[in-house]
């Protein structure tokens, strides 16, 4: 993606904990020359050769699983905070922008094994049960109604060749603009806006 100088983030962990954080992504590849993309949860980890990939899994009716061929490219897309900036809230005339994080990942997709998948199934319901009062787990469910489920889903990884991070966060405004930027964001008071006022504060510049 397009990334100016000003809004482009280098650092691999803050990348990482990125897409841990926003880890409902975007799966896009190519089918008979016609682009497909399917909305879906994914895990990023490390392998035992010691490579950064990403998991996951869609449902085997998705054709899209049709053109993971190993070492075919994929691209997916993580998306966090984003929000309009006014500008009448700068103190000199310019045009309005917006406010966004996003993370873009390139890698080569293949389909996983069975023993892969039941493994990348427990990974992903034990990190979203965190937290919850009666966690459920994919080892205490009966093996029958496991084995169905996964029958009708395609499981794969993607090993990550390349990450492209952007943090657009007005970095380009002085230090009076930028501050006006945040509160002005903290008061329309919706989630987005409170959040990427938040990352603006947390923002080393």
């Amino acid at each position: 993606m397009y990334i100016p100088k000003f809004f482009k983030l280098d650092d691999p962990e803050k990348a990482r904990v990125f897409i841990e954080k926003n880890s409902f992504g975007i799966l896009i590849n190519q089918l008979d020359g016609k682009h497909l993309a399917t909305h879906i949860p994914l895990l990023i980890e490390t392998n035992s050769n010691n490579e950064t990939i990403l998991s996951g899994h869609i449902a085997k009716a998705n054709n899209q699983w049709k053109a993971f061929r190993e070492d075919q490219e994929v691209l997916v897309i993580f998306q966090g905070p984003h929000a309009y900036i006014s500008s009448s809230w700068y103190d000199h005339e310019n045009v309005p922008t917006w406010n966004y994080t996003a993370v873009h990942v390139y890698g080569k997709i293949k389909i996983s094994d069975n023993k892969t998948v039941f493994n990348q199934l427990s990974k992903l319901v034990d990190t979203y049960e965190t937290g919850n009062k009666n966690p459920v787990s994919i080892s205490k469910m009966s093996a029958g109604m496991v084995e169905n489920q996964m029958k009708a889903i395609v499981g794969f990884e993607i090993l990550i060749t390349e990450i492209q991070a952007a943090e657009k966060l007005s970095q380009n405004r002085d230090e009076k603009n930028y501050n006006n930027i945040i509160a002005e964001l903290e008061k329309k008071g919706d989630v987005d806006s409170l959040q990427v006022a938040a990352a603006m504060k947390n923002l080393k510049r």
